[in-house]
Order: structure tokens, then C-alpha cells, then sequence
């Protein structure tokens, strides 16, 4: 939604870097592109004016004169400024201190009210809480209809006493506001403790649609009214908010398609022009496509400094502890990383969500967006029916996959076998790697610090050092080599001097007195 302001934002504040003081033509013409970039986004214009005034009030400041680094400063300040105008800070629900809590849902047709009414349940069940949707719309044809279907697919009871218009020429049957009243009662005596009532909405704002919502207002007496406003919908956002909060007095803002290419120019201008904050977003067409709206993370991603946090919390949700402790465990006594062990980790992946918004979420990633647009989602099902066409001793040793065997596994993949190669090389990287991070070195590839583990990290893999002599492929023979080594080894240690940089002689140390993991004495040559 915002990348095209992002860009902008992002270019202008990389013509700072490097200025040891901006001068006043400098955060003028910094001012200046900021301005242009906001309205060509679509925010209102008396949003833009009062947003770069105090942007530029700020940055000729002392607190950007006695910074170390201006430009730095700069992204602050506009980080600031741009948390400010999204609501401050994150806003949730008013919850009922007896009986449900009732939500009251408003907005234009076409916004997505009913769906996100789904989401908007379906996320408070979540939460455990117990919720029950109400048809009130009862204009629109079919529109109880979908409500009940979006509510089965949440798993919410929906409250419809009457089917409502099936036809653009059908007159509705039923009163709307009744309906709400009967749905609160409903959800009073089957202990629902929270009622999210879906109104009726227009093409455009008209003095029938506001009666009928302030009188549905005044009939349940909401907690909270949340308007559901289309984020594509452009310049036309704050009028229409303005009409609205006349009328209903909302008290919360929900975003809804805040995937789409808009400019993205609404959310920036509804909160802070009606001083009402964005509690929530839709963020795609599914029902987990809801997220609960924080206006410093949304600053930043607009600011391509990522959402780390966002990120977190939908890893924390997703992810199946039990098979992370056991990955751990398996990493911790050494274990050999397997294919099974390989697909499960990818299937807590897919359970995150979509791929191109989990990296989207990464700080810089306005830099790769061509890279991520071009992202193909399904390269995972590619892989899992890969992995799924193996036999399970295949799964535990792919060393024996040889020729005949991956053309097998490619047929039964729908894959060519050169698809089948890429993976099992990469899997054998990332099986090498494992076993060295769970071994306690450095990284394959990667150059180690002194004192550490991996190449270059001491004498030991360093790029002077001395090749070791290839072990024989005689068993007999290559244990007699074993041996060998490490009697040289032991009558090296005897040889060398006993005394130790702390006072203690090597003779007195006993390894056991260390309480080590199993199998780790064999580090100590003992």
C-alpha cells in the first residue's frame, strides 16, 4: 500500500547522508520533496501543510543543530510526526464492565464490512473471547447471506432473524434496528460476550443511511463504532469520515484492503483529521488477514526501517513449541539435521503466512522489492512434494539417492530432476552447517574471529595453515593411523612444560571435576 511513498520518503532522506550540518536550504528542500511525496499518496492537503510545518519547525531546531548525525535526525523527527498523525498510539477495545461488549460496525458499501466482520470475530475468539455476529443489513441483496457464511467459516454464530433483500428490487423485509435490539438480547441470555453488529451501507453518504445508523446507535448503545473505511478510496476519505463521525460519532477507524496498490493517502489523513484513532487493518483477503493496528510500526515500515515486532508476533502464534523443543534437543546431542526434520521446519514456515509478507516485514526490504515481487509462493509446495516422494529411509540418508532414484523421486514430484539436484545439494549445505553450529564451530564459508571457532578464527583452518594428511581407505589401516595420531599427540602433551598461566600444573587438572556434557571429554585429549 505505501510502497510508493516509501520510496520517495527513502530517496530524499539519502541525499542527507553524508553532511556533517544541514543548512536551512537544506531541510527546506528536504521539506519540500516530503511535501510532494505525502500529496502525491493522497493525504489531504491541510494534513500535509500542519505535517511538514511541524516537521520543519523541528528539524531548524536545536535538536537537530546539536545532533551528531542530522540526517539521522531527520528520520526521526519525520518518524515521529508520522506515529502522531496515525493516532499515536496503539488504541483496543472498550471492553463491557457487565454484560457483552457490543461493537457496532459502519461504513460505505463496497468498504468490506461484512467480511471483516468475520475477521474482526474471528480474531476475538482468538482471544477467548466468545462472539456472535448480527445481520442488520438488511438493503444490500444477499448480504445476511454472506454474514452467514463468513460466520461459519470463523466459526462465530451469526444472529438473522430475517433474510433480508434478495434482489435490488426487493423491498427489505424486517426492521433493522429491531434486529439489533432481539441480536443483543440473544447474545445476553446464550452468554456471548461480545456482539459485532453489521449495518447497512450506501454507494454514497445520504440522510436514510445515517437515520437508520444513529437510530441503531441510540437502540443497543454500542461500547465501540468502528468506521470501516476502504483505503483505496483516495482524497474523497476525509469527507467521508467527517459525514460519519457527524452521524454516528464513531469512536475507532478500521482499515480495510490495505494490500491493494493504492497510494495508501487515507490512512494518514482520517486520524488525524477527525482525531480518531485506527485501531485496526485488513491486510488481505482471508480471514487471518487482520492485525491489530500499531501506529509506530506502521511509521516504520512506511520509513523502510521494518516491523520486527509484527514479525515476532506472528512467528510466536504460528510456531508449534513442542517441535521446537524437540529441534532443540536434536541439535543439542548432535543429531544428524534430516529431511523429515527439514520439511516439519517448513511447514511451521507456511503456517506463518505468506512468504513476501513475513520479508516485507525485514528493515531494508524496499531496497529487494522487484526481488520479492517476483518471490513464487508455491516454490514451497514444489519443495514439500519433493521431500513427500521419498521414502522415509531416503528422508533419513540421502547419500542414497543415486541417479535412478531421483529420476523416481522427480516423476512423482512433477519436478525435472534438476530441481530435485538443487535440493538435495542445498539441503547437504544446510545439513553441514547444522552439524558444525551444533559442534560448537563457526559457520562453513564464513571467516571466524581469533579465539573462535570456523576458518581463519586461529592457526587452525587459517589460510597458512598446514594441510592435514587424507585418512586412508583401508579400515585396518586408517584406525592404525588413528592410533598413531594420537600417541604423537600424548607424548607432545607429556613433553610439554607443567606449569599453567594460573598456577595450576596440567598434571592437577581432572576433567571430571567440570561436570561437561556427555562426550565432551574427547575435546580434552584425555
Amino acid at each position: 500500500m505505501f510502497n510508493s511513498l516509501s520510496d520517495r520518503l527513502t530517496a530524499t532522506f539519502k541525499n542527507l547522508r553524508g553532511k556533517g550540518r544541514l543548512t536551512e536550504a537544506d531541510v527546506d528542500a528536504t521539506v519540500r520533496e516530503i511535501r510532494r511525496a505525502l500529496l502525491d499518496a493522497d493525504v489531504a492537503v491541510s494534513v500535509v501543510r500542519e505535517f511538514t510545518g511541524r516537521i520543519r519547525e523541528r528539524a531548524l531546531g536545536a535538536e537537530v543543530s546539536g545532533a551528531l548525525n542530522p540526517s539521522q535526525q531527520i528520520v526521526k523527527i519525520v518518524n515521529e510526526e508520522l506515529k502522531e498523525i496515525l493516532g499515536g498510539e496503539t488504541r483496543r477495545i472498550r471492553l463491557a464492565k457487565t454484560g457483552p461488549t457490543i461493537i457496532m460496525l459502519a461504513g460505505l458499501q463496497g468498504a468490506g464490512k461484512t467480511t471483516l466482520a468475520g475477521k474482526l470475530s474471528k480474531w476475538l475468539k482468538a482471544q477467548g473471547h466468545s462472539p456472535m455476529l448480527v445481520a442488520c443489513d438488511l438493503q444490500r441483496p444477499n448480504a445476511v447471506t454472506q454474514l452467514q457464511v463468513v460466520g461459519q467459516r470463523a466459526g462465530v454464530p451469526v444472529f438473522a432473524p430475517h433474510p433480508g433483500a434478495t434482489s435490488e428490487l426487493e423491498h427489505p423485509a424486517g426492521d433493522p434496528v429491531a434486529v439489533a435490539k432481539a441480536g443483543v438480547e440473544e447474545a445476553r441470555q446464550k452468554l456471548h460476550d461480545v456482539v459485532i453488529v453489521d449495518t447497512a451501507g450506501r454507494l454514497g453518504v445520504d440522510a436514510e443511511m445515517m437515520d437508520q445508523a444513529r437510530r441503531i446507535r441510540q437502540a443497543i448503545i454500542p461500547n465501540e463504532v468502528l468506521f470501516v473505511i476502504d483505503s483505496m478510496i483516495g482524497q474523497d476519505a476525509v469527507n467521508t469520515a467527517m459525514a460519519f463521525d457527524e452521524g454516528v460519532n464513531f469512536t475507532g477507524i478500521v482499515l480495510s484492503k490495505l494490500d491493494g496498490d493504492a497510494r495508501g493517502g487515507a490512512a494518514l489523513s482520517v486520524a488525524s483529521v477527525t482525531g480518531k484513532p485506527v485501531m485496526f487493518a485488513s491486510t488481505g483477503e482471508g480471514l487471518d488477514d487482520f492485525e491489530l493496528f500499531h501506529p509506530d510500526r506502521m511509521a516504520s515500515r512506511i520509513l523502510d526501517m521494518g516491523d520486527v515486532l509484527t514479525l515476532i508476533e506472528q512467528a510466536e502464534k504460528a510456531w508449534d513449541k513442542d517441535e521446537a523443543a524437540r529441534m532443540a534437543k536434536k541439535f543439542a546431542d548432535q543429531e544428524d539435521f534430516t529431511l523429515d526434520d527439514f520439511l516439519a521446519q517448513m511447514q511451521q514456515i507456511r503456517n506463518m503466512g505468506s512468504m513476501k509478507k513475513m520479508l516485507m516485514m525485514m528493515p531494508g526490504a524496499q531496497n529487494i522489492r522487484q526481488q520479492l515481487e517476483n518471490f513464487d509462493e508455491k516454490e514451497i509446495d514444489r519443495v514439500e512434494a519433493i521431500v513427500r516422494s521419498m521414502t522415509p529411509h531416503e528422508r533419513v540418508a540421502p547419500k542414497i539417492i543415486n541417479g535412478s532414484r531421483r529420476a523416481r523421486i522427480a516423476r512423482g514430484s512433477g519436478v525435472h530432476v534438476s530441481e530435485v539436484n538443487g535440493l538435495l545439494e542445498r539441503f547437504a549445505q544446510a545439513q553441514k552447517m547444522m552439524k558444525k553450529l551444533a559442534q560448537g564451530g563457526g559457520m562453513p564459508g564464513m571467516p571466524g574471529m581469533p579465539g573462535l571457532g570456523g576458518p581463519g578464527g586461529g592457526r587452525k583452518g587459517g589460510k597458512n595453515a598446514p594441510k592435514k594428511k587424507a585418512r586412508s581407505g583401508n579400515p585396518a589401516k586408517a584406525a592404525q593411523e588413528l592410533r598413531d595420531a594420537e600417541a604423537k599427540r600424548a607424548n607432545a602433551a607429556s613433553a610439554a612444560p607443567t606449569g599453567a598461566a594460573f598456577g595450576q600444573g596440567a598434571a592437577d587438572f581432572d576433567p571430571s571435576s567440570l561436570n561437561l556434557p556427555k562426550g565432551f571429554d574427547k575435546f580434552l585429549g584425555k
